[in-house]
């Protein structure tokens, strides 16, 4: 029951990012040109998007469980560090020379988009080199007098 109703969310997102423009790199990337042709429709998307976020981290910070029964298990981190800036500059930087971010670039590849494929190809080789750069042995910070 828990992979159908991941199915169709997954479906009902997809329809959404397709209905919304977001999988259009054209018109993310008119969303994020401020200075030449902006187009601000995806402004009410995105707020649309985190207000749905906020009352559905409300509603799940209060329960054990999620709806399918599986335990809830959301993040407890706020701190703010050098990883977290330095993703979030990269993500910005490849949404902004892209206009892909990774759902979108799935529904988009989904969707028979050539430049899709090129996004997901390297976002699969940036996750692969994270993974070994996070596997590496942590190497001692030494001290200079």
């Amino acid at each position: 029951m828990s992979r159908l109703i991941a199915l169709l969310s997954g479906l009902v997102f997809g329809l959404g990012l397709l209905v919304s423009g977001m999988a259009n790199p054209a018109k993310v990337i008119g969303f994020l040109d401020l200075a030449g042709a902006w187009d601000p429709s995806l402004a009410l998307v995105m707020a649309g998007a985190v207000a749905t976020g906020v009352i559905a981290f409300a509603l799940a910070a209060k329960r054990t469980l999620s709806i399918t029964g599986a335990a809830m298990a959301l993040p407890t981190s706020r701190g703010i560090d050098r990883r977290l800036i330095g993703g979030s500059a990269v993500f910005g930087i490849g949404w902004g020379l892209a206009g892909f971010c990774p759902g979108p670039a799935l529904v988009a590849l989904g969707a028979g988009e050539p430049k899709a494929l090129v996004f997901v190809a390297a976002m699969l080789v940036g996750m692969a080199l994270f993974e070994v750069m996070e596997r590496r042995p942590a190497i001692p910070r030494t001290r200079s007098v």
